[in-house]
């Protein structure tokens, strides 16, 4: 029992799932924000077109009443957030590629035989398909 609660003392405290946990918390508090926007801001423009407004859209079948209207929100709520992540992911995976130096091109390892042309070790002096002296 004490080396299962290590080892999951030592996943805990790993840097991957402390940033996870922050931005588990950001997002949720993202999500906030943006209900804030769509209840409060784009829902009342749409009402000033829609009498009664989006939110109170609903859609009787039998007994059932769906609420169509609060669908089309969450979905509008969706794609803000969507297209915002998105925004956020490619502007650091721009800052990202910024910091990275661009890799040397290795030294090659072979070369051509001038007489056979065959690929051979870039030290050799004599080619092993041909016998020729390459220097």
């Amino acid at each position: 029992m004490k080396k299962f609660l290590a080892e999951f003392k030592e996943f805990a405290m790993k840097g991957n799932v402390m940033d996870m946990a922050v931005g588990v918390i950001i997002g949720a508090a993202f999500k906030a924000i943006i209900d804030a926007l769509v209840d409060c801001i784009i829902s009342p423009i749409i009402g000033c077109f829609i009498q009664g407004g989006m939110e109170h859209w609903t859609v009787t079948i039998g007994k059932a009443e769906l609420g169509l209207g609060a669908f089309l929100m969450a979905i509008i709520n969706f794609l803000i957030i969507a297209f915002v992540l998105f925004c956020v992911i490619k502007t650091m995976n721009k800052l990202i590629n910024l910091r990275k130096k661009p890799e040397e091109e290795a030294a090659p390892l072979t070369k051509k035989c001038p007489l056979c042309q065959s690929e051979i070790d870039i030290k050799a002096i004599k080619c092993p398909c041909c016998t020729g002296d390459i220097r």
